[in-house]
């Protein structure tokens, strides 16, 4: 612990809830950064943020008007839709249409298998209402909208029930009279205790499915975030914090918390996307490929980050077992359609549950023991066997205390667990049993790299491995010796690394409008004009969320496709000369599908404009951390020949990250941060970098 702070310092504070630990992360305004992690309260995540801050305050000895910003990435937003658990919702919609969300697009995720079944729609088909309107795809109006209908709508929400009611009004997105004249009628009648939102907001592009989906997904889960928002705003001021509350949004950029909750569906990979931001200005050698590896209690992430920039989609589906953009796995999950960092997620952590399944077969996740009860060693009422207790048994964490002595670790229990769950039942030795089952999860997590690497046609032996979150050192080298990565970095902070890279983001919102023009009617000062309406709408927006536009880093783009086509490519539109974009989407469609066309036309479908604040000054240096009593121990690494078996434990050094310097050390032994663990194994060595990273290569496969 660094000697209290003068009383004139300020501070930011990054906050990153995951499904066991909350990290905190404290940035002084002399650059000096403090570390924190303790247990998530998944009963309200806001009383755990509340408990921490307050313990910092005494810790730091300053007061609560010295918090200048929080900067906050959560997983609500998530969990409400895997866990099924988001609000009664309703859907308006225009007469006809009703069953869009049962329809979807015909893409099934699986291949061949008869017994599919998709996923069941947020809304259930008595609660999506039909009322006559029409528009047609021009704007203009066919049938005006029923006033009555809308009101007698609002009426049947009310009796029902419902918390929350999307409106998606067929091409709303070109004329979003009737969606606007609708939502305020829907206000007057269901009062301000239900949640509103319209589709030509959140998302003013075609594809009514699409725009459907997304608009459903954002009120079913915009209470829940709507009532977090509210929890967490209360509390803090009870500890008398009032300073400005920012979330990370799923394209890696901050907006105010009030602005999260209109857009509730934006969160829904806030946590990952604040990770891959910090990994993207990590600032490694030679500009390399990069994948971000995140292990935490309860998921492994993964993305690819390339030329210092992540890779970001949006297109992209929640709750289909492993949350990805792909385009060739389509259909498992709730499509949602606004800006993302790419990020493959899957159920695979350090509390994912060990089980035997009917047929005797062992299991790693997706189930996971969470915060509360937790794995079994870490006595907090867990029964289950889980990751963790496998990490024990073969000695790769600490079986004494974790984060620094601060969490006590109940080894014995952990492996009795395993034993009579898994080990007995199935007549193996216990050790041998804990590494089947690290092999079986590392198995599992490889499927998400794969997701951001070779299904996106990238060669993952080519890229740096960049490995944090609570888990994600322990078995980095693992993963990486499965793919035949060479080069594995674990960064600083590694353990509380996305709470860091909130701190290291931009404030940056995307905005986008249809160009409502037919093929070759738009020209350059049409498309001027349309940016120059995109321009005002940013400034507008984001002057009323309180920020200053000085300094502001603007990017346009424009969506561009081939008349005819289903689907359109993005391009830069740093020149309003139709011709160049043209040329720039001939070329992007070639790189992408192999192929162009000269003699088909080129049609803008949308406009749109990236604004970028760049206000977040990047910490500087760690606080010396605390005592940390470390001591040899036995681990039982893989075999040599890579097979599911674990050689003879042997007895490896415990050491700091300061007991390593730019000379490579060759392996075995154990890197303990107060935040994390680093396993180096035989055959393998590892260095500190220039700023304090640690560097481990792996040997020729």
């Amino acid at each position: 612990m660094s000697q209290s702070p003068p009383d004139d310092h300020r501070y930011r504070i990054g906050i990153d809830i995951g499904g066991t630990f909350t990290d905190v992360v404290v940035a002084r305004d002399d650059g000096l950064i403090e570390t924190r992690k303790v247990p998530s309260t998944p009963d309200d995540y806001s009383r755990g943020i509340a408990e921490a801050l307050a313990r910092l305050i005494d810790d730091l000895a300053t007061t609560p008007d010295r918090i200048a910003g929080i900067v906050h990435a959560t997983t609500v937003a998530t969990n409400a839709i895997l866990e099924f658990k988001g609000a009664r919702t309703g859907l308006l919609t225009t007469a006809g249409f009703r069953d869009v969300l049962e329809m979807r697009r015909l893409r099934i995720p699986v291949l061949y298998d008869l017994q599919y079944d998709k996923p069941k729609p947020l809304v259930p088909r008595h609660l999506r209402l039909e009322v006559p309107e029409r528009m047609a795809a021009d704007g203009s109006v066919r049938v005006a909208l029923d006033r009555a209908a809308v009101a007698a709508a609002g009426e049947r929400f009310r009796a029902e029930g419902v918390e929350a009611v999307a409106v998606s009004f067929l091409h709303a997105h070109t004329n979003p009279a009737h969606e606007i004249e609708a939502e305020a009628i829907l206000r007057e009648v269901l009062g301000a205790g239900v949640y509103l939102c319209r589709g030509s907001e959140i998302l003013p592009e075609i594809r009514e499915y699409e725009r459907t989906s997304t608009v459903v997904v954002n009120a079913y889960i915009g209470p829940v975030v709507h009532n977090y928002a509210a929890a967490l705003t209360a509390r803090l001021a009870s500890i008398g914090i009032h300073c400005p509350i920012e979330m990370m949004h799923s394209g890696g950029g901050i907006m105010r918390l009030e602005s999260a909750v209109r857009r509730a569906a934006s969160l829904v990979e806030s946590g990952p996307a604040a990770g891959v931001v910090a990994c993207a200005r990590l600032g490694t050698r030679n500009a390399e490929s990069l994948i971000s590896f995140d292990m935490g209690g309860t998921t492994a992430k993964a993305a690819l980050i390339e030329d210092g920039e992540p890779a970001r989609t949006t297109e992209y589906e929640v709750g289909a077992g492993i949350n990805l953009s792909s385009k060739l796995v389509k259909g498992g999950g709730y499509p949602i359609k606004m800006p993302f960092i790419d990020v493959s997620e899957i159920g695979a952590g350090g509390g994912s549950l060990v089980r035997l399944d009917r047929m005797n077969q062992v299991t790693v996740g997706p189930q996971s023991a969470g915060a509360y009860p937790g794995p079994v060693c870490y006595g907090l009422g867990g029964r289950e066997a889980t990751l963790t207790d496998a990490f024990v048994t073969l000695g790769y964490i600490n079986d004494v205390a974790l984060a620094g002595g601060s969490f006590p670790i109940h080894a014995e229990a952990g492996r009795a667990a395993l034993a009579d769950q898994i080990a007995r039942p199935l007549g193996l030795d216990l050790v041998r049993t804990a590494r089947g089952v690290l092999t079986l999860a590392v198995t599992t997590m490889t499927r998400a790299v794969k997701a951001v690497s070779t299904y996106r046609g990238r060669d993952p032996r080519q890229a740096t491995l960049v490995a944090f979150g609570g888990n994600g050192p322990v078995v980095a080298t693992e993963v990486a010796r499965a793919l035949g990565i060479r080069r594995v970095i674990v960064p600083r902070g590694a353990g509380v690394f996305s709470a860091l890279g909130l701190l290291r983001s931009d404030v940056e919102q995307e905005f986008v409008r249809p160009s409502g023009r037919r093929p070759g009617e738009m020209d350059a000062a049409g498309l001027a004009d349309l940016f120059a309406t995109l321009a005002a709408d940013a400034e507008r927006q984001l002057r009323a969320e309180g920020y200053d536009l000085a300094g502001a880093v603007i990017r346009r783009f424009a969506d561009l496709r081939y008349v005819g086509q289903a689907y359109e490519l993005t391009v830069p539109a740093e020149s309003l000369d139709l011709a160049d974009l043209a040329e720039l989407f001939h070329q992007e469609h070639e790189r992408t599908y192999g192929h162009r066309s000269m003699k088909d036309q080129v049609h803008l479908v949308n406009a749109r404009l990236m604004v970028r604040l760049p206000l977040r000054a990047a910490p500087g240096w760690f606080a010396a951390p605390g005592a940390v009593a470390r001591a040899d121990r036995r681990i039982a690494f893989a075999d040599p020949g890579g097979g599911a078996g674990a050689s003879d434990p042997a007895t490896v050094a415990v050491i700091g990250r300061s007991d390593l310097d730019e000379a490579p050390r060759a392996g075995p032994f154990v890197v303990e941060d107060y935040d994390c663990t680093c396993v180096v194994a035989p055959g393998q060595s590892a260095r500190l970098d220039a700023v304090g990273n640690i560097e481990i290569a792996l040997e020729a496969a």
